[in-house]
């Protein structure tokens, strides 16, 4: 069984990573984002908490997220192994994923972390095009659509994030680096922790991936 987690700062890839795992491995990727959108949309009373605090501009706290995170590992489709994108994003957060895993039967054995430089990282999401549609992502050199600013997937048009810009890198990195990088301690200390270097191209580095995934699997 492969219960992932996904940790790289923003820019770093995880996306088409994500991806290629999933279909590998026939195991559900659940990120936050995701995780909250379907809570919300449900109606669950977790969903229905956090969808008060989004809406009133607030910061969804560690024990409502850790509980939306233990309500989604709970469904069926991940008795067979889950791909975690987005969480944990702190020690206490690891921690209470540490402590839920065991008592749900889905306790985490395997971090995955793609490292990519700084400079590296801004000429990405700089260059970075996304469909609002489908959620399909594009760069203006390194994945053109076939059509310059339509999605190959739905025909939408692409635009790029706000925040897809370097100042706004800048401190989602510094983000990044305070508060979810010394989980990398966290996850050696346990033994979990896999650490791959994002610059190598898409398909070496998931090569690289899924061989560690296999081996693990054994």
């Amino acid at each position: 069984m492969l219960n992932i987690i996904l940790m790289g700062p923003p820019g770093a890839g995880k996306g088409t990573q994500a991806k290629k795992i999933i279909d590998a491995f026939a195991i559900p990727h659940i990120s936050t984002g995701d995780m909250f959108r379907e809570a919300i949309a449900k109606g669950t009373p977790l969903g229905l908490q956090a969808k008060a605090i989004i809406e009133s501009g607030g910061l969804v706290s560690d024990e409502i997220t850790v509980g939306l995170v233990k309500e989604r590992l709970s469904q069926p489709d991940c008795a067979s192994g889950y791909l975690l994108d987005g969480f944990p994003r702190t020690i206490p957060q690891a921690e209470a994923l540490k402590k839920m895993g065991p008592e749900i039967g889905r306790p985490v054995n395997l971090v995955i972390d793609i490292s990519v430089p700084d400079e590296e990282l801004v000429r990405r999401i700089s260059g970075r095009r996304v469909c609002p549609k489908c959620g399909a992502s594009y760069h203006v050199t390194d994945m053109k659509p076939s059509k310059e600013g339509i999605c190959d997937r739905c025909g939408g048009e692409l635009i790029q994030r706000k925040d897809d810009n370097e100042a706004s890198l800048k401190v989602r990195l510094e983000n990044y680096y305070s508060s979810t990088a010394p989980l990398i301690d966290f996850y050696k200390a346990e033994g979990l922790y896999h650490h791959f270097e994002g610059t190598i191209g898409h398909v070496e580095l998931f090569r690289q991936i899924e061989k560690t995934l296999k081996e693990a699997k054994q």
